[in-house]
């Protein structure tokens, strides 16, 4: 395989990836296999990428790399567990990267109570308890580990078409902030990414965030899944040892430039 990555990076290490089956958390899970995992958990609803194609604990499986798909539903606390308790058999989770998420634009005059809970149970209680399990049965099985959460750039920059997803997305970066002031005693590092708009299912269906041109990102363009997947990489691998408790925006420069103040956020 070449990646660019050292093809042993990552050697001894056990990943655990919700959402993997598609979008950042496909393109997640076959790099940190491309960066030497000695085996991911492939934790969804579906199996099969919503891009189409093999599904991902097949790619990793003929890439030598072992996988395990866990069907796994972020909303319940037993079914991230159960994810979570897949890896044992890999040697338990040491990494684990919480990247199921939903995006929905709304008007916030129209938001009901039924919109404003399933934004949360995804995006911010999946994320908690998905890090919650991760640690348990790292602290469990002295193990150090790292967990990299998914903000986005709309965790810091507001927008008037996603309030609830803002939300959900700032509250996933304080909870980064957090566990690593709990976490870091342990030896476990916790950081975030923040996306900027990447072309995945969620910008290109689910929202058409990715119909726009780019032309206000200063890098000139959208970002692909790989972007964001390199810098989880980064953080998950022993060049990032010393640090935690941080957010690295992976946004082309939007949320810096001025013009980024009406940028639209995904991630």
């Amino acid at each position: 395989m070449s990646t660019g990555w050292p093809s042993d990076l990552l050697s001894g290490q056990v990943a655990v990836v919700t959402g993997g089956s598609s979008g950042l958390g496909r393109a997640t899970a076959l790099r940190l296999a491309e960066a030497g995992v000695d085996g991911v958990v492939v934790a969804d609803l579906r199996r099969e990428p919503r891009e189409g194609g093999v599904p991902t604990a097949e790619v990793l499986t003929e890439l030598g790399v072992p996988a395990i798909f866990a069907q796994c539903d972020v909303t319940s606390v037993a079914s991230l567990r159960s994810a979570v308790a897949a890896a044992e058999v890999m040697g338990g989770v040491s990494i684990m990267v919480p990247a199921a998420g939903i995006l929905r634009m709304e008007d916030v005059l129209a938001v009901t109570e039924s919109d404003y809970d399933a934004m949360l149970d995804v995006n911010v209680k999946g994320t908690f308890f998905a890090c919650q399990a991760a640690a348990r049965s790292m602290v469990a099985g002295g193990r150090e580990g790292v967990i990299v959460t998914i903000s986005s750039v709309g965790g810091v920059l507001g927008s008037a078409s996603m309030p609830t997803y803002n939300i959900s997305k700032g509250a996933v970066r304080m909870l980064t902030y957090s566990l690593a002031a709990s976490l870091g005693p342990h030896g476990i590092r916790v950081n975030a990414v923040h996306p900027g708009v990447v072309e995945t299912a969620m910008t290109q269906v689910d929202t058409h965030l990715a119909d726009e041109p780019g032309t206000s990102v200063p890098l000139g363009r959208l970002g692909v899944p790989k972007d964001v997947a390199d810098a989880i990489v980064y953080l998950a691998s022993p060049l990032s040892a010393y640090t935690t408790g941080t957010s690295l925006f992976v946004d082309g420069g939007s949320h810096s430039s001025k013009a980024g103040r009406d940028f639209k956020p995904q991630g």
